[in-house]
């Protein structure tokens, strides 16, 4: 995620957190019949919507982000196309090797090790 788009991001999620604080502390205000409920039902409701308006901020950075600047990731199927293009070179890079260092050797030249198990105490 972009740096402005996560900005955005974060500022939305504290202040929808301070919106249903303030919701949660206004019903209970309301409940108990405080005096405090009437304010604390105005600044909820300013709340709520600042609220609002930080999640669409969210969204139209993001769409600016993308204007300007393009998409960051590729689709899955052309990175995949990508990975299978590398792989293809490492098998005949791998290939090649064997076929010019002999059957006997690794790829990183030194001789093949068995995978047979030791005797213990040798």
């Amino acid at each position: 995620m972009p740096d402005p788009v996560r900005a955005a991001a974060v500022r939305a999620v504290l202040i929808s957190a301070v919106a249903l604080t303030e919701a949660v502390t206004t019903v209970l205000l309301a409940v108990g019949d405080s005096w405090l409920s009437a304010p604390m039902t105005l600044a909820s409701v300013l709340t709520s919507v600042v609220a609002s308006w930080a999640v669409l901020d969210v969204w139209v950075t993001r769409q600016v982000w993308n204007q300007r600047n393009g998409v960051v990731s590729s689709p899955s199927s052309a990175a995949r196309a990508l990975r299978r293009e590398r792989r293809r070179e490492r098998r005949a890079a791998r290939a090649a090797a064997r076929r010019g260092a002999g059957h006997r050797t690794h790829i990183r030249g030194g001789p093949r090790r068995s995978h047979l198990p030791r005797a213990h105490g040798a």
